[in-house]
């Protein structure tokens, strides 16, 4: 095995997320400015995994996140339940009734289509889940008594505030503490960086996690502006895919950061909001995997389908220790994840396997 995972039967759960968990307003095929109707479906870079890994997997997951004790916070709450993710470690903040000190984040994000691209708007100042301490949870039950085979968590949550840096940082140190894996998925987003500091506030942050982490994901611009790690030769509009100078990024990053034993990356030609060229890699014990290309594969919603490579990767190496198999889990269930609206899968574990063995969209009767 490539992880020295701890034994399933030694543990309450298979994998652990910590992050924020905001409150999606979907316009459909519309834009938010014009529409007057919108879709509610609960979302974020960190709970998308857990969420993923019960739904499409079936494994044992939970999330640990805070929410404002209001009618949102409940229906995001309503959301977690039906995807089957433990609730037991949300916080529950106090609301004052206007949001002066805490409030539920919204994100409202439309698709995009052909040469219109994909727009994410969230509001999110004063959350619950950005004033999260790391004295607000109990490490030493859910990693000690408790048990946590994985733990999951991520450059958006990272960024929300010092606390919440501060918060990643203490949850993976107790989770390695304890023999339990950690991930990290870089996941920058320039517009949480933007109002304090940027990327080199987002390198600080992200360089000093890095050191905790077993398995780093992240895409060419996520290793780019948070590792200072840089992709030579590529194409600056990332249409066409670099493969060389992916392989020598994540070298490289091996080289700087010799405690990951797994990296991957996701590798997306764009060449039209609808239609990416997609498909990943993963260097583990010396050797680069790459996995199933999909090419020109047709997009509904792109929004979560990292996560959802994420997911499957995760669960790959997991249930196999092969890399080459757990990074064709991630490419499969991503592009599964990208057919379907909301953040979260709806793919099952036999159509992502089909997927890998290369079944076509022929009807199913």
């Amino acid at each position: 095995m490539l992880l020295n995972l701890r034994p399933a039967d030694e543990c309450k759960f298979d994998e652990i997320s910590l992050g924020e968990i905001m409150l999606r307003l979907d316009p459909g095929s519309g834009r938010i400015k014009n529409s007057r109707s919108f879709t509610a479906w609960e979302g974020g870079g960190e709970y998308n995994v857990a969420r993923g890994l019960r739904r499409c997997f079936g494994l044992r997951t939970a999330v640990i996140t805070a929410l404002a004790d209001n009618e949102i916070g409940r229906l995001v709450e309503d959301f977690v339940l039906q995807g089957g993710v433990d609730t037991s470690f949300i916080k529950w903040m106090d609301y004052d009734g206007i949001g002066r000190a805490v409030r539920n984040g919204l994100n409202f994000t439309e698709r995009g289509y052909g040469i219109r691209g994909a727009v994410g708007v969230s509001d999110r100042g004063n959350t619950a889940a950005s004033q999260l301490k790391a004295e607000d949870v109990d490490w030493e039950y859910i990693f000690g008594t408790l048990g946590v085979r994985w733990l999951h968590t991520g450059g958006i949550f990272a960024a929300l505030s010092e606390t919440s840096a501060e918060t990643v940082i203490e949850a993976v140190k107790q989770a390695k503490k304890y023999g339990t894996v950690v991930s990290y998925d870089l996941n920058y987003r320039p517009s949480l960086w933007k109002g304090i500091g940027g990327k080199e506030k987002a390198q600080e942050v992200n360089k000093e996690i890095a050191k905790y982490i077993d398995v780093m994901i992240g895409n060419e611009e996520d290793f780019t502006a948070c590792l200072g790690l840089e992709v030579e030769g590529n194409d600056e509009n990332l249409k066409e895919l670099n493969l060389d100078g992916y392989c020598k990024m994540i070298e490289n990053a091996v080289k700087v950061y010799p405690n990951f034993k797994v990296v991957a990356t996701t590798l997306r030609g764009v060449k039209t909001a609808t239609v990416n060229d997609w498909s990943a890699m993963c260097w583990a014990d010396g050797q680069l995997y790459h996995g199933l290309k999909l090419d020109n594969l047709e997009i509904f919603d792109r929004v979560g389908g990292g996560d959802s490579f994420a997911s499957g990767l995760i669960y790959g190496l997991m249930t196999t220790g092969d890399a080459q198999k757990a990074v064709n889990y991630g490419v499969a269930h991503g592009a599964l994840a990208m057919t379907t609206p909301g953040d979260t899968s709806m793919a099952s574990k036999k159509e992502v396997e089909a997927v890998m063995s290369g079944a076509g969209a022929r009807v199913q009767r």
